[in-house]
């Protein structure tokens, strides 16, 4: 099989392989996502950015009729489809800025098709900034039961779109020795699963005007993750809703791979989230797909 050419990028240690197809020539089966994402035979990676025009995907057909010329094409480490990826999608502008397939000016806007709808990017102070659009909060209690937690947690259903399951705990101690190896179970389960995240709140929770929350994930069809900008998004909801009316729209949240900010705004009247941070490109090269 020919060599395809693949490029290594990273938002706060989330990691991906990316893979230009403008024109929506390949056709990668579970089993080379798969391959590729594997960290000792393969690249190595949390999953898989499809570099496509949205002309040459039938998923594209609502972004290229809002004006967006490319999609990301996001696959989890395990070959599905997911609907969004908060650093995923920042990597993917990093890598078309770069790759000169686009450009973007400070001020300016640039929209990226997703399963999740069309999103806007801009630059910002940490990197980009990504509007993840519209958020929703089932107060539904999920039960959580993960390995080093002596009993289940409720947990609070946030989706911004792809579904989360948030868990506070109480001490930084449960979150540095909880073992994520393992998936969490949830009760009930969501019908398509979620990642979960288990936070807890700095001390003072808020400075300056600013939440600051420490977060770690399991991420579906990935496992434990040093990062994942739509789950730091839903954390950050999630600890605002329990505060109460009183809390801030503007936090930080501390990953292993590093740190995000969140914010929520008002856009055409309706409440945003909107997520910010870096975006790395390591390296590029070539590999033969099986």
């Amino acid at each position: 099989m020919p060599l395809v050419p693949f490029t290594k990028g990273h938002g706060t240690g989330n990691d991906f392989v990316i893979v230009p197809d403008p024109a929506g020539e390949l056709d990668l089966s579970d089993d080379q996502i798969a391959a590729l994402c594997d960290r000792r035979f393969g690249v190595g990676g949390d999953g898989v950015l499809r570099v496509v025009r949205t002309t040459a995907i039938d998923e594209g057909e609502a972004a290229a009729a809002a004006g967006a010329e490319w999609f990301m094409d996001y696959r989890n480490a395990d070959g599905s489809k997911a609907e969004m990826c908060g650093n995923g999608i920042r990597v993917y502008v990093r890598y078309l800025l770069e790759a000169g397939l686009a450009s973007l000016d400070d001020g300016a806007t640039i929209l990226i098709g997703t399963r999740n709808g069309p999103l806007p990017l801009t630059r910002s102070e940490l990197g980009f900034e990504v509007d993840l659009g519209q958020f929703r909060i089932d107060d539904a209690e999920t039960l959580v039961r993960a390995r080093g937690l002596p009993v289940p947690r409720p947990g609070l259903s946030i989706d911004v779109g792809n579904p989360h399951v948030v868990v506070a705990l109480s001490v930084p101690g449960e979150l540095d020795t909880l073992d994520l190896s393992v998936r969490p179970q949830l009760h009930p389960e969501p019908q398509r699963g979620a990642n979960v995240e288990f936070v807890v709140p700095d001390d003072p929770l808020v400075r300056d005007g600013v939440g600051a929350i420490r977060m770690r994930v399991f991420e579906r069809g990935v496992g434990e993750t040093l990062s994942c900008g739509t789950g730091v998004a839903a954390s950050a909801l999630a600890v605002r809703h329990w505060a109460g009316s009183a809390a801030p729209d503007r936090w930080v949240v501390d990953v292993p791979g590093g740190r995000l900010g969140v914010r929520v705004t008002h856009v055409d009247h309706e409440r945003h989230v909107l997520l910010s941070g870096p975006a790395t490109l390591v390296f590029s090269g070539e590999v033969s797909l099986v």
